[in-house]
């Protein structure tokens, strides 16, 4: 695999007119997409002065600009942070602080944000007020080489606290986790690869769009899933291959255009991100579409374990084998290993995986322990070393492919003062997966059910707010004092 800062050029070199990027009325061919990068590239050293290891945030719905910028991050040593478009302005405000970003781009798609990035300078990725990015222009960039192992990548996912961390992803990474997402799909130049994921998530951007680029492959971009869309695109433009999570799984199948739409040009469908359901699986494998399972964090780039199309049939249900550049251990609750058929918490090893965490990431060339990603996540691996999805150890509810993590909502409750105690769980739903759920113990003056989801508006991003209260006359503790989150689960079932 060749380094990640020269997969433009090479193409752009190798064939020029191929298309690169088509984003609603834009394409961009290799050579334009690369002068886009080197262009940007000068403008973020010369006329921003910005240095070799600065972040760069951006703000904005799927667009060929954000790509273009990640390019110029790699070839001027920057480190770009692509930013939740979800998160509520007090989300996203904690982040810029916690990244020290240097400099903001903010598209015309979330320019109602800006009051979110008044913290540090801000650039309009489009039409607006302020200062805005140049116009596209063929340019020379005379920079050095850029070093493989220099972060290029900063994205944020909530640990088990609640609390964002943000992942370090070098231009190795990339590089590395390309080679196994090429390899799980057989990705080449001929392949027309639909994005419809955002790409703030390692998913919408490092599972196909970036590998398509390594390749020299067409990526068609959406600035934002909408199933007429998706399924409109699938009939008229003819990709090959897409990237889809079980909520959007769901609504293309619920669509009323779904048992028309010729699916014949795909020649597989890639999922993952939580436990996928086998009904959505079937339904796709009934038209003859293959669905593929990857399995993978923020962390770990994220392709580390994965199926391949002839796979797909057979092993209905599986996540597959470990990648190409990866090291996989199933470990018990002491850190030892265990033997095949036996269920263990999923350790990750690899160039694919980030430096660490971004405070504990500068300067540390070992951040996980033993360089070993610990997942929390169990799985089990048969004697053909295919590897089963288990359970997850965290308490992470996963809804519509997005991580919601109860701590981060019990803070909120609790910074309230207006509940005796409360305690947020999952409670399974047929269009997200899981949607969190309060459990709570009434205060002093009772409040309505409204009333408690009232007290998230403006302090958490809408799609991580609680879907329904159960009042309770205690929360279910054991001898320790702690909850016992089964019979909390039970509970929010209603």
């Amino acid at each position: 695999m060749r380094p990640f800062a020269e997969w433009l050029e090479f193409h752009a070199a190798a064939r020029p007119d191929h298309p690169a990027l088509v984003h609603e009325d834009q394409a961009l061919d290799y050579a334009a997409l690369a002068a886009r990068a080197r262009q940007l590239a000068r403008w973020l050293r010369d006329e921003r002065g910005l240095q070799p290891g600065a972040r760069v945030a951006w703000l904005g719905a799927n667009a060929p600009d954000q790509l273009a910028l990640l390019f110029a991050c790699a070839y001027t040593g920057l480190i770009l942070l692509p930013l939740n478009w979800r998160l509520s302005d007090a989300e996203i405000a904690a982040i810029l602080a916690d990244a020290g970003v240097a400099l903001a781009i903010l598209d015309v798609s979330t320019a109602e944000r800006a009051a979110a990035l008044a913290a540090v300078p801000v650039v309009r990725a489009r039409h607006g007020d302020g200062p805005r990015l140049p116009a596209a222009a063929t340019v020379a960039f005379d920079g050095a080489p850029p070093d493989p192992a220099q972060g290029v990548l900063l994205v944020y996912t909530s640990g088990t606290t609640g609390s964002p961390k943000g992942a370090l992803l070098t231009q190795a990474a990339l590089a590395s986790n390309a080679v196994n997402a090429v390899h799980m799909h057989d990705l080449s130049a001929d392949d027309r690869v639909l994005t419809v994921l955002p790409m703030f998530h390692v998913g919408g951007l490092n599972i196909q769009t970036l590998p398509a680029l390594s390749q020299g492959a067409t990526v068609l971009l959406e600035t934002r899933f909408d199933p007429t869309r998706t399924l409109a695109r699938i009939a008229c433009e003819r990709p090959t291959l897409t990237v889809q999570v079980p909520a959007t799984l769901a609504a293309l199948i619920a669509h009323p255009d779904w048992a028309a739409t010729d699916l014949g040009s795909l020649r597989a469908c890639a999922t993952g991100s939580t436990d996928v359901p086998l009904p959505l699986i079937e339904a796709l494998h009934v038209r003859g579409l293959p669905v593929i399972q990857i399995y993978g964090a923020t962390e770990t780039g994220p392709v580390a374990i994965y199926q391949r199309i002839e796979e797909a049939f057979s092993h209905a249900g599986g996540i597959g084998r470990r990648g190409l550049e990866t090291e996989i251990r199933l470990v018990d609750e002491q850190g030892n290993d265990v033997p095949d058929g036996t269920p263990g918490e999923v350790l990750v090893r690899g160039a694919h995986c980030a430096l660490g965490y971004w405070h504990a990431a500068r300067g540390a060339a070992e951040p996980f322990a033993d360089g070993w990603f610990a997942s929390g996540d169990v799985a089990e691996r048969d004697a053909d070393g295919y590897y089963w999805f288990k359970d997850r150890r965290k308490h992470v509810i996963i809804s519509g492919g997005e991580n919601i993590y109860p701590a981060e909502l019990e803070r909120v409750l609790a910074a309230s003062g207006r509940l005796r105690e409360a305690a947020v769980a999952g409670r399974p739903d047929p269009h997200w997966g899981q949607v969190p759920v309060v459990v709570a113990v009434q205060g002093r003056e009772p409040l309505a059910r409204e009333e408690v989801l009232a007290l998230f508006d403006g302090r958490i991003a809408r799609y991580k707010q609680p879907k329904d209260v159960v009042f309770v006359e205690a929360l279910p503790r054991n001898a320790m004092g702690k909850v016992e989150v089964v019979k909390l689960r039970e509970l929010a079932r209603g």
